[in-house]
C-alpha cells in the first residue's frame, strides 16, 4: 500500500530529516540512479586528466543513459547545485555534496576491496557533475 505522508508534520521543517528521506529513496531504488553497467565507465571518464576532454566524456555517458535516470539525474544535480549556491549559509560545497551523494548514487553492483579508491571517485564523479553542470546537462 502506498504510503501517505504529511508534509505539514513538523518533522519536514528539519532539513536533515528531508534529506535523510532523499538519501534513502535514491539509496533503496533496485539499481542506482547511475546504472551499475555505467559504473567503470564514468570512473574511467573521471581518471582523464585534461579536464575539457573529462567533461565531454562525463557528458557523453549522461548522454547515453536510461531516459528516466537521466531526467531524474538532471533535475536532483539541478537541485544540489542551487545548494552548493548557498554555500556560505549551508556549509554545503559541491565537495560535501560529492562526499554525501557519491556512494549513494553510483556504487559498483559487486563490492570489491576497491572500497576507499571506488569512494573517492564516486565524489569526484558527483562533485565534478555539480560545477559542470551547465556543460553536462545543456543542451
Amino acid at each position: 500500500p502506498e504510503e501517505k505522508l504529511n508534509l505539514d508534520d513538523s518533522q519536514w521543517e528539519d532539513i536533515h530529516v528531508v534529506t535523510g528521506a532523499l538519501k534513502m529513496f535514491f539509496r533503496e531504488l533496485p539499481e542506482p540512479l547511475f546504472p551499475y553497467c555505467f559504473f567503470e565507465q564514468f570512473v574511467e571518464a573521471i581518471k582523464i586528466q585534461d579536464n575539457a576532454t573529462r567533461i565531454k566524456s562525463i557528458r557523453s555517458l549522461v548522454k547515453k543513459l536510461p531516459r528516466p535516470n537521466y531526467e531524474t539525474m538532471k533535475i536532483l544535480f539541478e537541485h544540489l547545485q542551487k545548494i552548493a549556491a548557498k554555500e556560505s549559509v549551508n556549509l554545503m560545497s559541491t565537495q560535501s555534496l560529492g562526499i554525501v551523494f557519491g556512494p549513494t548514487l553510483l556504487r559498483p553492483e559487486k563490492e570489491t576491496g576497491n572500497m576507499a579508491v571506488h569512494m573517492l571517485y564516486q565524489n569526484q564523479i558527483v562533485e565534478l557533475m555539480l560545477s559542470e553542470y551547465s556543460k553536462i546537462f545543456g543542451s
